[in-house]
């Protein structure tokens, strides 16, 4: 059975940094891509970032880049989310999800975990 569990999330103050983990099992992590993807109160689920298979590949939205890193350890089987200079906009359930192609469009993954809440204070 796939599992994806989420991590890491928390309380923050704008400025602040945090970083999320997926922590994946019952796959072959190496032949998954993960995605990130965030769902704030009221609003439809939107992609934040997405890393390829061995990490040469990476995606990320705008309202992210420069702010947000994905990264991967495959020994680990984790994908992580560095998050830097939060701002109240990003406050959010983080969910990840897996597929065995990178792609930011949210149908087209296999897996998903429960997701984690991520709350940054002005």
């Amino acid at each position: 059975q796939v599992q994806l569990v989420e991590s890491g999330g928390g309380l923050v103050q704008a400025g602040g940094s945090l970083r999320l983990s997926c922590a994946a099992s019952g796959l072959t992590f190496r032949r998954y891509a993960i995605g990130w993807f965030r769902q704030a109160p009221g609003k439809e689920r939107e992609f934040v970032a997405a890393i390829s298979k061995f990490g040469g590949t990476t995606n990320y939205s705008d309202s992210v880049k420069g702010r947000f890193t994905i990264s991967r350890d495959n020994a680990k089987n984790t994908v992580y989310l560095q998050m830097n200079s939060l701002k109240p906009e990003d406050t959010a359930v983080y969910y990840c999800a897996a597929r065995t192609g990178i792609t930011t469009t949210e149908i087209m993954y296999d897996y998903w975990g429960q997701g984690t809440q991520v709350t940054v204070s002005s």
